[in-house]
């Protein structure tokens, strides 16, 4: 008898701690979450976009001429002094090479310049023998007045005969010399590339720099024919450097006119810049995802000494974050916190071990924290990264985050 009220016992007590281990299975436990204290802070509110640093004022050599240009003496990053550097060199033109036809044309003009100069010769010659012919009459005249057998105007009649034929070998002798130079420059047709005279000199025209910097960029550098107004050489002052950034037009407009900004990120330690132009204008770009986006081009002006950027160069890719918020000791809270309820924001609060759903108003916003309103006291503690577990009232257990 007794050992059956001794198994019925055991039974008994095995049953009644199965049923307490399944009722502590299933009694809630507290979530765990991480918190953090309300506090105050200085509170900073920036846009950033890429931009790209440039020279403010680049200038560019073009050449003055169609000629001959030479191989530049010069290459990317060298120094140059304003007045002295010789930055391009020209030599003219060699001639054409001609067809059949046009050296056919050509050796025509030379041919029809040829008989002109045998012309006008005779044509000299002739009025050189009217000349002599002339004069020996006027001798006559002038021997029959000094007797007195001809009348004073027979005298005036061979003067005039005189200085007419004078006149026309000097118009004679003119039209020769025409002719010679029209066939001088038939025969210059008829110079071709690689002949004898097709090139002046090893050098008639050389330019300088405009200013003094260094060069940053060679349009042509081998020796070629350029046109009139071609650009060759670009020079700049790599110490007087800018940043101009692209950004959104939602952006731009919250940045005003001598706003401060940082430039972090180019491989060098933090560097200090200022605005000082938001142009009126915006320009429609497509972004990498296919997106129509209205940009508006910032200009910023470095304020640190060149020394600390003397690695930054023309075109070098930086992030300015600019300014446009600041607040000093004001009171935040998380953005992590945050959620919307409704139509407002939202966070948890750690109150007695349990969550509670506060409704709260905020100002400016970070990407990490948002300047708190009203809703909140200092020294409170909210609930970051709230998981779907957390609901108002439900127990609760903090975290070292």
């Amino acid at each position: 008898m007794s050992a059956t009220i001794t198994g019925r016992l055991g039974w008994g007590l095995a049953a009644a701690a199965l049923v307490g281990a399944f009722v502590w299975a299933g009694w809630p436990r507290p979530v765990a979450v991480e918190t953090a204290t309300i506090g105050r802070a200085t509170l900073e509110v920036t846009v950033e976009d890429e931009g790209l640093t440039r020279i403010r004022e680049v200038y560019t050599v073009s050449a003055p001429t169609t000629a001959k240009l030479q191989r530049s003496p010069l290459t990317v990053g060298d120094a140059v002094t304003a007045g002295e550097t010789v930055v391009a060199r020209f030599t003219p033109v060699d001639p054409s090479l001609l067809d059949a036809r046009a050296h056919r044309v050509g050796q025509a003009s030379v041919d029809a310049g040829l008989a002109a100069v045998a012309l006008a010769e005779a044509q000299a010659a002739q009025a050189g023998s009217q000349l002599d012919f002339a004069r020996s009459e006027l001798k006559r005249a002038e021997d029959l007045a000094a007797h007195r057998t001809i009348a004073e105007r027979a005298l005036e009649k061979a003067r005039l005969d005189v200085a007419t034929a004078e006149a026309a070998l000097a118009s004679a002798v003119a039209t020769v010399e025409v002719r010679r130079q029209e066939l001088t420059s038939a025969r210059a047709q008829l110079i071709e590339a690689g002949a004898a005279g097709g090139s002046r000199g090893p050098c008639c025209v050389e330019l300088t720099a405009p200013v003094g910097g260094r060069v940053l960029k060679i349009h042509v550098e081998s020796e070629q024919v350029v046109a009139a107004g071609a650009p060759l050489v670009d020079v700049g002052d790599p110490d007087d450097l800018e940043i101009a950034v692209d950004l959104l037009s939602r952006d731009a407009v919250r940045v005003v006119p001598g706003a401060t900004a940082r430039i972090d990120a180019w491989g060098g330690a933090s560097l200090s810049a200022r605005v000082r132009r938001i142009e009126p204008v915006g320009v429609t770009k497509v972004s990498a995802l296919g997106i129509e986006e209205q940009r508006v081009k910032v200009v910023l002006d470095f304020v640190d000494p060149p020394a600390t950027r003397a690695r930054l160069g023309h075109g070098y890719r930086v992030v300015p974050r600019i300014v446009v918020w600041r607040g000093e000791d004001v009171p935040t809270v998380p953005i992590a916190a945050l959620f919307r309820d409704g139509d407002a924001w939202a966070v948890f609060t750690e109150t007695d071990g349990r969550a509670r759903t506060r409704r709260i108003e905020i100002g400016e916003r970070t990407p990490r924290a948002a300047r708190l309103i009203a809703g909140l006291a200092e020294g409170e503690r909210v609930i970051l990264h709230a998981p779907e577990t957390v609901r108002d009232g439900v127990a609760i257990r903090a975290i070292a985050p």
